[in-house]
């Protein structure tokens, strides 16, 4: 790894990351927490969650790696579109197909010689053989999905604005490193967007409070994870470079789940 490729995982962490933490604000809206028992039963079972991911991972990561990549796929690309119009309609699956192969295909089928290594840290050579492998033979249908849709958006102006973040995500990650395209999408693109629905979704009284709990969740986050490379980095035969890439990837794993099952399903409404 390069000094950038480390600067990219520290952007995650302390750039990407803390967009989850509006996700209390986001149970309330949905119609959870409402009362300080409902509080606790929500953030008891977002954490129990968090932790049962990591460890079926640590059993199953072949399982637990794929599985990943295809939600991240489809929070990403409704992500993305979620603010021209609802992703799930029949009539965008275009754009929906095009912006949830940016990362998950672009990256590995277009750099597939460097996101092996990280790949094979994360769930074994034989599961990073076969990930690759597969996003390399979607890159050619994807890269046709997104050409068709930027010609798509030119006839149908609503498209304009993320059909360019998609041309723009494309470009960085077919120029630069894997982990640096991928840092920059999560912290320049992904977080902000999704942070701004939210924020303008919160009533101006509700607020305060959810930014205090944002502030509560980043610091858990943050601490919990520098304590884990701290713990392992004292391990023998464990160096820096797998511990940041696990603790990175496999700790967003873990939050992904509870964060789509609210921004997803149970938030579905305020798309």
């Amino acid at each position: 790894m390069s000094s950038l490729d480390y600067i990219a995982i520290v952007a995650v962490m302390l750039i990407g990351v803390p967009h989850g933490g509006l996700d209390g604000a986001i149970a309330r809206r949905a119609g959870w927490s409402k009362t300080f028992f409902e509080w606790l039963i929500f953030h008891s079972s977002y954490l129990l969650l968090a932790i049962i991911v990591a460890i079926i991972w640590w059993y199953l990561p072949g399982v637990s790696l794929t599985i990943f990549l295809i939600l991240s796929a489809i929070h990403f690309g409704t992500s993305d579109i979620k603010t021209v119009e609802y992703p799930w309609k029949g009539s965008n699956v275009l754009p929906l197909i095009s912006h949830c192969g940016l990362i998950v295909i672009g990256i590995p089928g277009l750099h597939p010689s460097d996101v092996q290594p990280i790949f094979t840290i994360l769930a074994g050579e034989d599961t990073a053989d076969l990930l690759v492998s597969t996003s390399k033979s979607l890159l050619v249908p994807w890269l046709l999905t997104l050409l068709v849709y930027l010609c798509y958006s030119y006839f149908h102006n609503k498209w304009v604005p993320t059909a360019c973040i998609a041309a723009g995500v494309f470009m960085s990650t077919y120029i630069l490193d894997p982990l640096i395209s991928f840092a920059l999408y999560f912290c320049l693109i992904h977080s902000p967007i999704h942070t701004f629905l939210v924020w303008t979704g919160i009533k101006p009284q509700e607020r305060l409070r959810s930014s205090v709990e944002a502030a509560s969740y980043t610091l858990i986050a943050w601490l919990s994870g520098i304590f884990l490379v701290l713990f392992l980095l004292s391990k023998p035969n464990l160096n820096l470079e797998p511990i940041l890439i696990k603790v990175t990837f496999i700790g967003l794993a873990a939050l992904t789940v509870p964060h789509m099952i609210l921004i997803d399903l149970l938030d579905k409404d305020y798309d």
